[in-house]
């Protein structure tokens, strides 16, 4: 574990929570985390984590914007679900980019895990989409994966970083159970 390791993970924690509770300001905070774990990752040989983190820098700019500016109102985009159509489309792309990244990292990397680490990828992503389109059905979905993500960090002896997200799944579950519960379901 290191001082920049801790450093990323308590921020990832405050920008979860942060998250659960609908604040915009999840969104640069988890920019500051997603950067400091690029460099995490790209230690430990996580190259699919690594590029991970990369993309979540360009999708926490675009959940920013979708949380304070987008949508019908002023306010921001409201907490929705997704038709079951749409929920397997997104499903099916991250399998697909799964399948196609992790033949690439097996294929041209020394990655550590290349078909666990794309495939962990190809469904982060879809999940952080839904997120940042504030769908309820992202925290399942980040609750299986950050589940499956524990025991990888174990693997590569990122303690601190499986604590990390094993916190973050019990935070998933009270994202699920709040957003399931927002006023604009109703509505």
């Amino acid at each position: 574990m290191s001082g920049l390791e801790l450093f990323a993970a308590a921020l990832g924690v405050i920008a979860v929570w942060l998250t659960v509770k609908q604040n915009p300001w999840c969104w640069p905070i988890g920019l500051v985390m997603v950067l400091l774990y690029s460099w995490i990752f790209f230690e430990v040989k996580l190259y699919s984590d690594m590029l991970l983190q990369v993309i979540y820098a360009a999708l926490q700019l675009y959940g920013w914007w979708q949380w304070t500016r987008a949508g019908e109102t002023t306010h921001g985009r409201e907490v929705s679900w997704l038709n079951s159509r749409s929920v397997a489309l997104s499903l099916a792309i991250g399998a697909l980019g799964s399948l196609l990244l992790g033949a690439a990292m097996a294929h041209w990397t020394d990655a550590a895990q290349p078909w666990l680490d794309a495939a962990l990828t190809g469904f982060s992503l879809v999940a952080q989409v839904w997120m940042a389109q504030k769908r309820v059905q992202c925290w399942p979905l980040w609750i299986a994966l950050d589940v499956i993500f524990v025991g990888l960090f174990i693997y590569k002896d990122l303690y601190l970083t499986a604590t990390l997200y094993g916190l973050f799944a019990v935070i998933a579950v009270q994202g699920w159970r709040q957003w399931r519960a927002d006023p604009a379901l109703r509505a």
